[in-house]
C-alpha cells in the first residue's frame, strides 16, 4: 500500500455504530465533571478575606490583590490554553491543569506571608485554572457539536455554578468549624479526584473513536496537532483586535467580570458580614445563585439557539445593573424576601452571557473562534481581577461596599448599550 493510499485510509470514516446516544454527549458529561471537580477553587476566595485578615492581619486590599492575581491569569492564561489544546490535546492539557490548581492550593496550608498567598492563590492556581476556564467548554463544543452548541455551551458554563453550589456550602462549614487550612486541602483533593476521569474518558477529537461530530452531515477528520500553539494564540489576537467586535465583545465581557467573580464571588460574603449576617448564611445565599447560575445559563444557551444574541446580551446586562443598584438597600443581618429575591434574580443571569458571546465569537471569528474567545475571556478575567481589588481597597477607604455596588451597576448599563452595536454581519480577521 503507498503512502497516498494510507493516507486515503485515513481519513476515511469507518462504519457506522448503531450506539443510541452519541459519544459527545460522554464527552460533554465527563467535562462537566471535569469543571466542577475544578470548580472548589473558584468558592473559596470570598470565604477566605475574614480568616486570613483575622489570622495574619492582612489588609482586605492585600488579599483583594491576590485573588485579582488569581483572576488575571485564570483569564491570561485561557487563550494559551486553547492553543495548547490544539497542540497537545485536551486531555494533558486539563489533566496538568488540575495537578497544578492542586498543588497551589496545598501550599498555602504552609504559608505565613502576603507574598506567599499571591505565589500559591494567585499564580499557581491562577496558571491551572486557566487552563481549566470557559475555554475548555469552548473547545469541547466546537470540535464535538455542530448541532446544539448555544444548547451544549450552556450546560457546560453552567458546570461550575454547579460546582459552587456544592463546595461553598461545604467549605464554609469547613472553614467555621475547622479554620481555613482544611477547606484549602480539599479543594486540593476535588482538583486531584476528577484526573483519573480526564485521563482515561475525555477523547480529544470525535474521529478518536470513529465517529462525526453532534448533527454533522459528513465525518470530520481529526487535524494534526498545530505547532507553535503560542505564537498561534498570539497571531489570532493581532487579527482579532483589528476588528470591532472584538473590542465590543472583550469590553462587555470584562464588564461582565467585573460584576460577577470579581465583585460578587469575591466580595458579597465579607459585605454581607459587615451588616452583621453569618457567615454561613451569607455563603448559603451565593450557593443559591449557583443553583439558579444552572437554570439561567442553560435556557440562554436554549436561547442562544434561536434568538438574536445581541438583544439578549443587552437585555441580560440591563437587568443585572438594576439589580446591583438594589442590592445596599437589602443587605441586613436577616435574611428576607427581597434579598431571597435578588438571590434568585442575579442568579439567573449569572453567566446566562456566556452563550450568546460564544455565539457572537463563533459568528465572526470561524475556526478561531475558541481562541478568540479565550482572549475574550482574558478581558473577563481581568475586570474581574481589577474589582476584586478596588472593591478590597474601597471597603478600607470608605468602610463600606456601597460604592463599587452602585458604580458596577452603571458599567452593566454601558455593557447593554455596547452589546447592541456590535455587527450583525461576520467579520473576517485580516491576515497578520
Amino acid at each position: 500500500m503507498t503512502q497516498t493510499t494510507e493516507a486515503a485510509a485515513v481519513q476515511q470514516p469507518p462504519k457506522p455504530t448503531r450506539a443510541r446516544v452519541h459519544r459527545a454527549w460522554f464527552v460533554a458529561a465527563v467535562t462537566f465533571v471535569t469543571i466542577i471537580g475544578a470548580a472548589a477553587f473558584r468558592s473559596v476566595p470570598g470565604l477566605l478575606i475574614e480568616p486570613l485578615h483575622a489570622e495574619f492581619d492582612w489588609s482586605r486590599g492585600t488579599i483583594g490583590a491576590a485573588v485579582s492575581v488569581n483572576l488575571a491569569l485564570y483569564g491570561l492564561t485561557a487563550p494559551f490554553a486553547a492553543a495548547l489544546m490544539d497542540r497537545f490535546g485536551i486531555r494533558r492539557v486539563v489533566a496538568v491543569a488540575l495537578t497544578v490548581i492542586a498543588a497551589g492550593s496545598l501550599l498555602t496550608v504552609w504559608m505565613t506571608e502576603a507574598w506567599q498567598l499571591m505565589l500559591c492563590w494567585g499564580l499557581l492556581v491562577g496558571l491551572g485554572s486557566g487552563s481549566m476556564a470557559l475555554a475548555f467548554a469552548a473547545t469541547v463544543t466546537n470540535r464535538w457539536f455542530t448541532a446544539r452548541r448555544g444548547l451544549v455551551s450552556g450546560i457546560l458554563t453552567a458546570a461550575s455554578a454547579s460546582g459552587q453550589l456544592i463546595f461553598l456550602p461545604l467549605l464554609s462549614w469547613i472553614i467555621d468549624r475547622h479554620d481555613w487550612r482544611p477547606a484549602a486541602v480539599t479543594v486540593a483533593l476535588a482538583a486531584l479526584a476528577v484526573v483519573p476521569f480526564v485521563w482515561l474518558l475525555l477523547h480529544d477529537h470525535p474521529a478518536d473513536v470513529g465517529q462525526k461530530p453532534y448533527g454533522a452531515a459528513e465525518f470530520v477528520p481529526k487535524p494534526p496537532p498545530v505547532p507553535g500553539a503560542a505564537r498561534r494564540a498570539v497571531t489570532v489576537l493581532l487579527s482579532a483586535v483589528r476588528t470591532g467586535p472584538f473590542w465590543l465583545l472583550a469590553g462587555t465581557f470584562a464588564i461582565c467580570g467585573a460584576s460577577t467573580n470579581g465583585l460578587i464571588q469575591t466580595h458579597f460574603i465579607p459585605a454581607a458580614h459587615d451588616h452583621r449576617m453569618p457567615v454561613q448564611a451569607a455563603a448559603s445565599l451565593l450557593a443559591v445563585i449557583g443553583v439558579f447560575d444552572v437554570v439561567g445559563t442553560i435556557a440562554s444557551g436554549w436561547f442562544t439557539d434561536r434568538f438574536e444574541p445581541r438583544r439578549l446580551l443587552a437585555v441580560y446586562y440591563a437587568l443585572r445593573g438594576v439589580s446591583l443598584m438594589f442590592l445596599p438597600l437589602l443587605l441586613g443581618p436577616a435574611v428576607h424576601p427581597p434579598m431571597i429575591f435578588f438571590i434568585l434574580f442575579y442568579g439567573l443571569d449569572w453567566v446566562a452571557t456566556v452563550p450568546p458571546t460564544l455565539a457572537l465569537c463563533r459568528e465572526q471569528y470561524g475556526e478561531d473562534s475558541a481562541i478568540v474567545f479565550g482572549w475574550v475571556l482574558a478581558s473577563h478575567q481581568v475586570g474581574a481581577a481589577l474589582v476584586a481589588f478596588l472593591g478590597g481597597v474601597a471597603r478600607d477607604a470608605f468602610g463600606s461596599y456601597d460604592v463599587v455596588w452602585y458604580a458596577s451597576g452603571a458599567l452593566c448599563a454601558a455593557a447593554a448599550l455596547m452589546a447592541l452595536v456590535i455587527r450583525r454581519r461576520p467579520v473576517l480577521a485580516p491576515a497578520v
